[in-house]
């Protein structure tokens, strides 16, 4: 099969919905040629559902980012599937509801502990776990983020846990940059996704880009975000790393 990911492997964490930008990274992976496999916690079953919505069958493997043990039995599980890894998406993310919607001041720190776990240390722990399985050429890891530079009305503790995973990519791209292996954020603007609607007060902060976006936004089109995922997973970024990739349109660079 001919495409920019012919021949590749990845990894992909994060379908949920047919509404989630992982599960558009996936469908447009495997249009691309890849092979892939998918990872869910903590209903993999709901995975296995939406995955028969992809153009080819695909393993689903129940991965708590946050439980050693999953991550530690996770690189004989894909090599028996895969063989290996080329590429790695990380499209995960949480914080307690204490933690969100207006909440700041009053959040408790086990709370915080949480989504500074599962939302940026597990970017490491993934990839670390996922590291054997690379080849000696290298090759792309991919996460997703929301813009971190500001505080998003409702966003709240999972503001600060972003802006911990785009500094976890940067100090990942210093550390496995010897080895060939690219980390890379897509920076998307808002998504109807389950994991945005589990955000209270989620309209207000996503009516900024009815107002601010140059680009026409489309809160029901997840695309955009998975072409971005997918090109840089691709061999068309082979010295980009460290980078945060805005498919926001434009919202990022509008003053005040």
């Amino acid at each position: 099969m001919s495409g920019i990911l012919a021949g590749k492997r990845i990894l992909i964490t994060g379908v949920l919905m047919e509404s989630s930008i992982a599960f558009h990274a996936a469908k447009l992976a495997q249009e691309q040629g890849a092979e892939i496999i998918l990872t869910a916690f903590p209903r993999p079953t709901l995975t296995e559902r939406i995955a028969r919505k992809l153009p080819e069958p695909t393993k689903v493997v129940e991965l708590d980012v946050t439980d050693d043990e999953h991550l530690g039995r996770l690189e004989e599980i894909v090599r028996a599937e895969l063989g290996g890894l080329d590429g790695v998406v990380h499209s995960i993310g949480f914080a307690p509801q204490d933690a969100l919607g207006g909440n700041f001041l009053n959040t408790p720190f086990e709370s915080v502990s949480t989504a500074m776990h599962v939302s940026a240390f597990s970017l490491k722990s993934l990839t670390m776990a996922c590291l054997p399985l690379f080849p000696h050429e290298g090759g792309s890891v991919v996460g997703l983020t929301f813009d971190a530079q500001f505080a998003w009305p409702q966003y709240d503790w999972m503001g600060p846990a972003k802006a911990a995973l785009e500094a976890t990519s940067r100090y990942m791209a210093r550390d496995l940059g010897k080895q060939n292996i690219r980390c890379n954020l897509v920076s998307a603007g808002p998504i109807g996704s389950m994991a945005a609607k589990s955000i209270p007060g989620f309209t207000e902060l996503a009516d900024v880009w009815n107002h601010r976006s140059p680009l026409e936004w489309d809160m029901a089109d997840p695309e955009p975000a998975g072409r971005g995922i997918v090109a840089l997973l691709s061999d068309w970024f082979p010295k980009t790393t460290g980078e945060i990739i805005h498919v926001d349109g434009g919202v990022h660079m509008m003053g005040a």
